[in-house]
């Protein structure tokens, strides 16, 4: 399958409340809404035409090679504060006030830090999507019945790992000069699974603010593009 420029068993469970049962702090400014942030990226064109099904291409293939590339680059994007992404500084996998929770494939729920949950998304993302039944590469292969829950899931597991760098590790990556590569890198991720309706939009919902922002193109006096 090409690959762009820019499972069933294990699911999740959210809530508003802590592990140990105490509501979480009141929500602070965030940072990654002020004007100065949010005009920084790194392209300075529409990031809704990448998106779209070329005429020629199956949609699987299409969902398929898109979903592997977000997965490489959220991996990568993460890879960049995962040092200041702790088991003491991030005791749970947080967005926005919301709490994942893990259960693995006996529905067995597990108290887990941000590092165990991205670590348990990007191992079963990696072994899916290098999965040649589930995501075939080899020509005439047809993609599994499956496969369009399984890519709603991979979606969502995702989401996740970009809303936990948001709201909890936002300072060192503006610290570091890359937040315009986050703003891009969620802006598109975000325009893909709307295009192809791939997470439900509730699930999306703690993050619409940002996500109406970006989403909306600047003028092009106003559009920040790093370059690098």
């Amino acid at each position: 399958m090409g690959v762009l420029i820019c499972c069933d068993c294990f699911f999740y469970r959210k809530s508003k409340t802590k592990p140990n049962g105490k509501k979480p702090p009141t929500e602070e400014k965030k940072q990654y809404l002020e004007a100065e942030c949010t005009k920084v990226r790194v392209v300075d064109f529409d990031l809704k035409e990448l998106v779209v099904l070329p005429r020629e291409i199956d949609l699987n293939e299409w969902l398929a090679s898109n979903t592997t590339t977000f997965f490489n680059l959220i991996n990568l994007q993460y890879s960049t504060i995962s040092e200041f992404c702790t088991g003491d500084t991030c005791q749970a996998m947080t967005a926005c006030n919301t709490v994942y929770y893990w259960y693995d494939e006996k529905g067995k729920k597990t108290k887990c830090t941000a590092p165990q949950y991205v670590d348990f998304v990007m191992s079963l993302v990696q072994k899916l999507v290098t999965d040649e039944d589930i995501f075939p590469t080899k020509y005439g292969k047809e993609f599994p019945t499956a496969f369009e829950a399984l890519q709603r899931k991979i979606c969502r597991y995702l989401f996740h790992v970009l809303g936990h760098i948001y709201w909890a590790h936002y300072r060192e990556t503006v610290a570091m000069d890359l937040h315009g590569h986050l703003n891009t890198l969620y802006t598109h991720f975000i325009v893909f699974i709307r295009e192809f309706n791939l997470v439900d939009p509730k699930e999306t919902s703690i993050m619409d603010d940002l996500s109406e922002v970006l989403c909306t193109p600047l003028p092009p006096t106003e559009n920040h593009v790093t370059e690098r």
